[in-house]
């Protein structure tokens, strides 16, 4: 079982920020794009990573179940806390996959996510996000290079 929890606390009522996911989802990650306007039964995800959404209470919480993997993830609000959880009960190899690129890559959105929130509520974060060489490393070998274009 993987657990993997980040909290950031935004220094303002963290509630209005759950439904802006989207709208703050840190580009360098890649659009956050559903099938739907984001509720319940919106298919969809960032990347390669797909997800649906299972539960949404605006202000408060949403939750997405993986669709290629056995998990969830959910953002939610408390006071000025803002919350994610990642649980997975992903297989061997996924669990390998989690251990040695995803959990790395993971976090970094997650932290760059949350740096969003914090500037979107009005202050820079005190100490941003900035990523590891690892990551750096990780993201140059599966990013895809652009082709030059030809005259």
């Amino acid at each position: 079982m993987i657990k993997n929890v980040h909290t950031r606390d935004l220094g303002v009522p963290a509630g209005p920020f759950v439904e802006r996911i989207q709208e703050l989802w840190p580009p360098a990650w890649g659009r956050q794009e559903f099938d739907r306007p984001l509720g319940v039964g919106a298919d969809g995800g960032h990347g390669p990573i797909r997800y649906r959404c299972t539960e949404f209470v605006p202000g408060e919480s949403i939750t997405f179940e993986f669709t290629r993997l056995t998990g969830s993830h959910t953002l939610s609000a408390s006071g000025n806390v803002i919350r994610h959880e990642l649980i997975g009960d992903f297989g061997f190899v996924d669990r390998i996959r989690w251990a040695l690129v995803i959990r790395w890559l993971h976090d970094a959105c997650l932290e760059d996510l949350f740096d969003g929130f914090e500037r979107a509520a009005g202050r820079e974060p005190k100490s941003p996000a900035r990523w590891s060489w690892y990551v750096r490393q990780v993201r140059r070998l599966f990013t895809p290079r652009r082709q030059p274009q030809r005259a």
